[in-house]
């Protein structure tokens, strides 16, 4: 998953960038009140709860048991905090061919309202630890604690602080199937980016409303690693720049300007270029850059066996949760 995009779509997004003068996508207004509203606080423990009770299932690679016992307690714990929820049944195909039966779980919050945001996590785990070491735990599946679990976790512990104090707009958090079962280093043929996030490229084109419309999706992978920062990625300035602005100024006005530095990063595969490419909403991915690790620049656990809760920086979830409730507070 998170590839590098290809140099062809590359060119397919300069090309959609400087074709006939106007952006494919129609930009969202940006403003933020002068006198800030004050969110409710996150907590971290309770998101790190939230990511050992999905790890406690084992792996989530679809069709398997724990995948589907994973699906229900989403789904559930969405009710809980009083979403009205809605699952996708889907089934998809993935480039070696399997049939996935796999669920789209969205869970709507201030549903009448028209302005609406986007929240959204992949749910699901890697198949297979590709990127391990040891070669030997290459066809073992992956825990997935932060590469699934944590983005998932940090949008569950906002559902529950949306309860305290309701926000002014709509909220829909949307967590993704079969994000993660894409082609390896080791596959022969030609990798392309809809070989990934076939959850998201369902719900783009089939959303959970007809018509649906929002103003913006924020994609959060990965935001639970220890050293983790969170460079402003390729895509998302590409699509919706001015967001990624808004989020980057927010994560600096409350102080976690360490873990949000202004500077921008690679492109990035992910669940949001379909968002953007298809459904037609901009959306920005909130995903570590690290330059410097030696193992993977979306750090050292990144689809190995030791993507495990206990590799899992609770400031580091604090940072992200604490920003993206900051903006959703500010929103009018």
């Amino acid at each position: 998953m998170k590839r590098v995009l290809t140099i062809a779509i590359l060119a397919l997004l300069v090309l959609t960038s400087c074709g006939g003068g106007k952006a494919t996508v129609p930009s969202a207004k940006i403003s933020m009140p002068v006198q800030q509203a004050v969110a409710p606080s996150f907590n971290a423990d309770s998101a790190f709860s939230y990511v050992k009770a999905q790890t406690d299932f084992g792996p989530r690679v679809p069709n398997t048991t724990a995948h589907k016992k994973c699906a229900e307690w989403l789904e559930q714990k969405l009710k809980s905090f009083g979403a009205e929820t809605i699952v996708q049944n889907i089934q998809v195909t993935t480039f070696d061919g399997t049939l996935i039966n796999g669920y789209n779980i969205i869970g709507q919050i201030n549903p009448e309202s028209n302005k609406r945001i986007v929240l959204c996590a992949h749910w699901d785990s890697r198949p297979w630890a590709d990127n391990d070491p040891n070669p030997a735990n290459h066809k073992k599946p992956v825990d997935g604690a932060n590469d699934g679990a944590s983005g998932v976790a940090v949008i569950l512990e906002i559902a529950r602080q949306l309860q305290i104090k309701a926000p002014a707009i709509g909220i829909d958090c949307i967590f993704f199937d079969a994000e993660d079962w894409g082609p390896g280093d080791s596959y022969t043929g030609r990798s392309l980016p809809e070989h990934w996030g076939l959850g998201s490229q369902y719900w783009s084109r089939r959303p959970h409303k007809d018509g649906y419309i929002a103003r913006y999706a924020v994609l959060l992978d990965m935001v639970g690693g220890k050293g983790a920062r969170f460079y402003r990625e390729g895509i998302s300035n590409h699509y919706a720049k001015e967001i990624v602005t808004k989020f980057w100024d927010a994560a600096g006005n409350i102080g976690h300007r360490a873990y949000f530095p202004q500077e921008d990063a690679g492109y990035v595969t992910d669940d949001h270029y379909f968002i953007n490419s298809i459904a037609r909403i901009p959306a920005i991915d909130i995903i570590p850059y690290m330059a410097e690790c030696r193992e993977s620049t979306f750090g050292p656990t990144w689809h190995t066996v030791n993507d495990t809760a206990e590799n899992i920086d609770r400031n580091t979830l604090k940072a992200v949760g604490e920003t993206v409730l900051y903006v959703i507070y500010n929103e009018k």
